[in-house]
């Protein structure tokens, strides 16, 4: 009895000897990745701030990451010339959010819809093609004139941006979903709604989501331009304001602050994904 046990006992010490290795080998290569993406980061920043200071690159129209930290410290610590950073900073991601949400919603909805009923998808298709093929960024004047200065034009140039996004992925994820799972629920007497509710919608939830780490970044992009069109507060009217005073350290700075805010929203989303995706297995 002692000597059948023994090989269970060292194949479950082998196996837990082999997942050490394989996570101390996945440590590695993510130690090594992180590596090289700080060494890359050096090599260009580190060049671009000798290039800037030796004069082989003019660090009037270029700056330099030294003079752009500078500048975000000034920010930081006294504030813009529109008030605190905080606030245009606030006033930016309040408009993508609202216009990421509002754009994400009906895009879901309308591609759920057309791509569920042949003949709203007949009707509407020609006009979501016609609308889709405008340069949506022209809107934003649009809108300025339309909605004023104020919030409204920037979430609904946001809301424009994000919309055809999301509406091709569900449209597309509703098409694609399996018919051999739709032709079983079927069988088994779900209805219509039943059927929408829990094998269409889940079943296009992969494309949905992948669709919203891009169109979070239209959507800061739709707020940013509607800013730089015409605004009080933001981050775009921040680079307007700074591109007008030739004030190229500004520009950069700014760009660095929506990378942030664009980073962390990415992160966040990708927590959200995982969560709703738990099912799916891991990609390796």
């Amino acid at each position: 009895m002692t000597d059948m046990a023994m090989p269970a006992v060292l194949s479950d010490e082998a196996l837990a000897r082999e997942s050490e290795i394989a996570q101390a080998k996945i440590r590695r290569h993510r130690s090594f990745i992180i590596g090289l993406r700080l060494a890359v980061l050096v090599v260009v920043l580190g060049g671009w701030e000798i290039a800037a200071r030796h004069k082989w690159i003019d660090p009037f129209f270029y700056s330099m990451p030294s003079m752009i930290w500078d500048q975000i410290v000034e920010w930081v610590r006294d504030g813009t010339s529109q008030g605190p950073l905080w606030r245009q900073v606030a006033v930016t991601l309040e408009e993508t959010v609202l216009g990421f949400l509002i754009g994400s919603v009906a895009g879901v909805i309308c591609g759920i819809l057309l791509g569920r009923n042949k003949l709203l998808s007949e009707v509407f298709s020609l006009y979501i093609q016609i609308a889709n093929s405008i340069p949506r960024v022209v809107l934003g004047s649009i809108f300025v004139i339309a909605l004023g200065l104020g919030m409204a034009s920037k979430v609904a140039l946001a809301v424009v941006m994000v919309f055809f996004v999301v509406f091709g992925n569900a449209f597309q994820g509703v098409r694609e979903a399996d018919k051999y799972m739709i032709a079983n629920a079927q069988i088994l007497g779900a209805s219509p709604r039943q059927l929408t509710l829990s094998v269409v919608i889940p079943s296009a939830m992969s494309w949905i989501l992948a669709s919203l780490h891009v169109s979070f970044g239209f959507a800061l992009v739709g707020a940013v331009v509607g800013e730089f069109l015409g605004a009080k507060e933001g981050i775009g009217l921040l680079i307007a304001t700074a591109q007008g005073a030739f004030n190229a350290s500004g520009v950069f700075a700014a760009m660095i602050v929506l990378a942030a805010v664009a980073l962390l929203a990415d992160f966040l989303l990708t927590r959200v994904e995982k969560r709703l995706l738990k099912w799916r297995p891991a990609a390796f």
